[in-house]
């Protein structure tokens, strides 16, 4: 459960270091601190974010989480996904593939609509379990907006230090436009309900699908596939701290100059594996109809850094929403045909080489 006294992360197994960067700091403009950021995003793609003040906030979604996942299944079954490219919802254990043979995941969770809970009670996308309706207004929005609050700080910052004109990455997330922005709370089963299935991977290896992602972890997980490695790190987490990172579209806005990393989540290490494993994350993503393509109109930085790297392709042709429901829909087991599904459902990622 989300209150369980957790046993601490170990320090026998391989991790990599990320910056941890002070919320308030880069609030206030602080250049030293602003800079770090910087290096920690066009680098690896991930850091820590500490001092962001959503304690409160996230404490309750878990137990709004715990609250979904205790309701009947054939009662969370009636908010399931589906197989035509939704993310808004319920997801059972195994609906979807992890990796290129079809192996299934081992999480379930429950999405929410940005759209639906800044709306709410209009539904704008669809409905929820009654436990999500009984906290939408004072546990949900309270985190999406917390959560919107905190990206669009990061979002402004990297505004400027790509020299776009002002506005410009706010205006691609406005907050009024439908979106695939959403809240996810996940829970994994521990190892000896894993020892079933045929793999100790939760989350297969993917990018994110969107700009920024704002995450919760209590326990460990989170692997990270550095550019130029070939064995997976774990994250460690810290108490008190989110762990954000950049996904596809601010990759692709970028030029490549902000680095979407490739990551998976695998079974905690350690005694950590006899517990259920629960995560939290706001995405943020860009209006439904964006177009995902380097900004080269817009900064002569992001014209430059395309230049140097005539072997990849920043023209997507696709908007927000298809990008987003392509990933979806070829992640669904339901509409596998073979290893080309699993490849149409893939992002920037690089491939990886390690298992």
């Amino acid at each position: 459960m989300p209150g369980s006294i957790l046993p601490p992360f170990p320090n026998d197994v391989r991790t990599h270091p990320l910056l941890i960067i002070d919320y308030e700091l880069i609030k206030a403009g602080d250049v030293e601190e602003v800079n770090r950021l910087w290096e920690a995003a066009t680098t690896i793609g991930f850091w820590y974010l500490k001092n962001h003040s959503a304690d409160q906030e996230v404490s309750d979604m878990f137990d709004m989480g715990a609250e979904t996942m205790a309701l009947p299944v054939e009662e969370r079954m009636k908010f399931e996904q589906g197989d035509e490219g939704q993310s808004f919802g319920y997801k059972k254990v195994g609906a979807n593939a992890i990796d290129a043979t079809g192996t299934l995941d081992s999480a379930e969770f429950i999405n929410v609509s940005k759209d639906d809970a800044l709306a709410y009670p209009q539904v704008v996308h669809r409905t929820y379990p009654s436990t999500v309706n009984a906290r939408m207004e004072n546990t949900v929005a309270p985190f999406v907006r917390k959560g919107l609050e905190v990206n669009y700080v990061v979002l402004n910052i990297f505004n400027d230090k790509l020299g776009l004109p002002k506005g410009t990455l706010e205006r691609l997330h406005d907050m009024e436009e439908h979106s695939g922005s959403e809240t996810r709370c996940i829970r994994s089963p521990p190892t000896q309900v894993k020892e079933t299935m045929k793999s100790p991977v939760t989350l297969g290896a993917h990018t994110d699908f969107g700009s920024l992602s704002f995450l919760h972890n209590r326990l460990g997980g989170l692997q990270v596939l550095p550019p130029g490695h070939d064995e997976w790190s774990y994250i460690r987490p810290i108490p008190g701290h989110a762990i954000c990172n950049i996904g596809d579209a601010l990759s692709l806005f970028s030029g490549g100059i902000l680095q979407s990393n490739i990551h998976r989540v695998v079974t905690p290490p350690g005694v950590q594996a006899e517990y259920e494993r629960w995560s939290l994350v706001f995405f943020t993503r860009p209006g439904n109809p964006k177009v995902l393509q380097a900004l080269v109109e817009s900064s002569h930085i992001i014209a430059e850094a395309v230049k140097k790297q005539p072997d990849r392709n920043f023209e997507t042709g696709s908007t927000a929403a298809e990008w987003f429901a392509r990933r979806v829909k070829n992640q669904r087991i339901n509409n596998r045909a073979g290893p080309e599904t699993w490849a149409a459902s893939r992002g920037t990622e690089h491939t990886p080489t390690a298992a």
